[in-house]
Formats: C-alpha cells, structure tokens, sequence
C-alpha cells in the first residue's frame, strides 16, 4: 500500500526472474559505439546537437544527431536504401549487442532468438518526403518502398533480417517508453521460455519539419536556440523543453541458464518489469505520478526487492516543467532520498521511443562500472525538486540495484529494474 496514495499494488504472481544481459550496442548523439557513448555521457563532451536545414525557421530549429557514424559504410548502400534511418540505426547497434555478447548469428539456434523494438514514429522522415512527392509531382513519383520503410515495425524487421532470426520479430510503440517497455517484453518472453536469446531495445530518428513544428506548437520542446548545447537541462529551474535526437540503443537478453551453458560474461540483468497506464491525458503525465507510481511499483515487486535496495535511478527526466517535478515527487515518495538520480538526455537528446533503449544500456553500464553519469546542464537544481540529481560530474557509488523510468504520450508508463552480476 502507498501511504502517500492510499492505493494497493499487487505483488507479482511468478517467481522473481533475472534475465542476463550479456550484449549492448549504442548508437547515440554523445558517440557511436558502446565505449564511445559511455565515455561521452560521463565525461559531459559536447554532443553532436546543432541548427538543422529541415527545421530552418521553427522556434525549435536544432537537433541532436548521430555524425560520427554513415550506415552507409557500415551497412552498405544496397541495404541501406532499403531501410529508414531508424531502422538503419537499429541494425548497427544490433551487430554491436550481437557482438558484445559473444555470440555468432551463424550458429545459434535462431528459432530459439527473438527481436523486440520500441519506436515511436517508425520511418515519419521518409513517410513526409514521400507525401511531398505526392503532392509536388503525382502518384508515379511516389516510392513503392513506402510500407516497408515508413512502418514502425521496420527496425524489428531490418534486425531479423540482418541477424537471420527466426523467432519471434515485434514492435513496440507505446510514445517515449517504447524502449523501455520492448525490453520489459523480452524479459517476459525469456521467462515464459519462448525465447533463449531475445534482442531488444529501441530506434529512432525523426528529424522532420512537421513533428518539430507541432512539439514547438505543444510547447514541449526548448527554445533555446542561441545555445543549443544547453537547452536541455533535466531538473534545472530555468528548464524550457525537450531536444529531440536520433539514435538507437539495444541489449541483449538471455536466459540465465542459456547465458551460463555457454559461459557467456553478464554485464547486468533485468530482474524486474512493470507498466501502467496513467488514463488521464493523451500528452500530459498524471499530476500526481501515480501511473509512473504503479510502474515502478509492479517492477520492484516483480524482482522481489524493496525500495531501499535501489540505489541509482536513470530517470525519464525530459528537461520539461511539469514532468521533471512529477517524476521526481514520485521517486522521493516510493524511495526515498538516498537513490543517486541521473537524466542523460542532455548528452543524448530526446530519442523518443528509443530513449528506453538507449538509457537501459547506459544503466547496465553505470551497474557494470559503479559510476553514476552526470545530468549536465544542470545549474540551477529546481528547489522544488526533492531528490539527489547527479550533476555536471559523475559520481563514483556502490550499488547493487538501479532503475529506469519511461513515460510516453497517452500515459504510458515502465519502469525496469536492473541488478548487479
């Protein structure tokens, strides 16, 4: 029971699981790679975030891109023109996860893998340019790639198809915890046994005219555009919005006994998995977190550990006025002040349905290496904020459990919780 709510959460029927996380692959604003990522989020580099021609004249006209990397060269040009650049970036840090993990595509059991990808908007880029050519110059000019590139299960696709996976292949789209609730949905497929291998996490790039105009309209986004490097500032007083980015973030998932049958290295391990749904507002959170609340709730109780245990926090922390207060009111209310709280989007920027995706890995790592990553930007802490931002430096810190915390659009909520190896 939640003093503060009075409401009750139910414990989670099935034995605690503890899926192995023995892969990462990032693909992201802050660096290409996973040791690239790491070392650019926890050392505060610049990213890779600046004025974009596409956006020209809107309130919002900057962005946080991927520049260190060409899917091009990586993935060749024949397969790249037949992937959106979500899917592309998808494919990327799917080799990289693969890889990590030890683990050869040619010879796993590949009915026994699966694929499960959070995105918010799919291929939106190439859907818009497809319905200028409509409207400037008729129906012939217009791609018969269409479905396959613009559809949000794209990503799922393209990594089925690169790695030969067999098993099942899935889109999530549940707004911006898309990536958090794909890899909560691999966890639930190891445990059921369906799976032994499952790839998941998400990919996004939605660079277009249109979506930023109308997050500029919401007045969701900054705009900040005489300083675009700082214009997101999670939990910081003078906080304005959003950045959006493109980038993608994927982990692999095993079974513990398929990881431990082949002495595979585990970085970390999901333990635990919850959602919830606010049914309150299509773009606001509830005011009193109570959907996020339950989230993380059902996800401590479906590992088996109590608040207390945790002791890093990568939150959802969008740089927004309203959701950087609900959510940390609520991290306060279920645990306490002692959890160490980061939001990396400052050096990522929002990835919308792959910032699950892409803060999950950064979480296995900060478990893996026991350092926190810093919220940059943050200058000013809101004094209403009443929780232990990790701020402009990484913290050096011993704990043995963290979570991560997604909100999205409609008010969808998750929340995972991770454990030491």
């Amino acid at each position: 029971m939640s003093a503060a709510t009075g409401r009750s959460y139910r414990r989670a029927s099935l034995a605690p699981f503890a899926a192995a996380v023995t892969g990462v692959g990032l693909v992201t604003a802050a660096g290409t790679g996973t040791d690239a990522a790491w070392h650019g989020v926890t050392e505060g580099l610049a990213p890779s975030v600046g004025p974009r021609p596409e956006l020209d004249g809107l309130p919002c006209d900057f962005f946080y891109s991927v520049t260190d990397c060409d899917p091009g060269e990586v993935l060749g040009v024949a397969a790249q023109r037949l992937m959106d650049r979500f899917a592309q970036l998808a494919v990327i840090a799917a080799r990289e996860a693969v890889a990590d993990a030890g683990l050869d595509p040619a010879l796993w059991d590949s009915g026994r893998v699966g694929v499960v990808i959070g995105s918010a908007h799919g291929g939106l880029p190439f859907y818009d340019e497809q319905h200028a050519a409509l409207a400037g110059r008729g129906p012939r000019r217009v791609s018969p790639k269409l479905a396959p590139l613009s559809v949000v299960n794209g990503a799922a696709s393209s990594v089925s198809l690169d790695l030969g996976v067999h098993g099942p292949s899935q889109a999530v789209s549940t707004a911006c915890s898309s990536g958090t609730v794909a890899i909560g949905t691999a966890h639930q497929m190891l445990r059921s046994g369906a799976c032994d291998i499952v790839v998941a996490g998400g990919a996004e790039s939605t660079c277009t005219r249109l979506l930023i105009a109308s997050a500029c309209s919401l007045k969701a986004v900054s705009t900040r555009r005489e300083d675009p490097a700082s214009a997101c500032r999670p939990f910081d007083t003078h906080r304005d919005g959003f950045v959006v980015g493109e980038g993608a973030g994927l982990i692999v998932l095993e079974h513990p006994d398929h990881a431990r049958a082949r002495g595979a290295r585990v970085r970390a391990h999901v333990s635990g998995y919850g959602a919830s749904s606010d049914a309150h507002s299509a773009v606001a959170p509830d005011p009193e977190g109570l959907g996020i609340e339950r989230a993380l709730r059902n996800a401590l109780a479906d590992a088996g550990l109590s608040p207390a245990d945790v002791g890093h926090v990568n939150a959802h922390g969008t740089s927004t006025l309203s959701n950087d207060l609900i959510e940390a009111t609520m991290l306060r209310r279920v645990l306490g002040g002692s959890a160490l709280v980061t939001s990396t989007k400052a050096m990522t920027g929002h990835t919308l349905g792959a910032a699950g995706g892409i803060e999950t890995a950064l979480t296995v790592l900060a478990l893996q290496r026991q350092l926190v990553p810093p919220t940059v930007n943050l200058d000013a802490p809101d004094p209403r904020i009443p929780i232990d931002v990790v701020a402009k430096e990484a913290r050096r810190a011993s704990f043995d459990c963290a979570v991560k915390t997604s909100l999205g659009f409609g008010g969808h909520n998750a929340a995972l919780v991770l454990t030491r190896a």
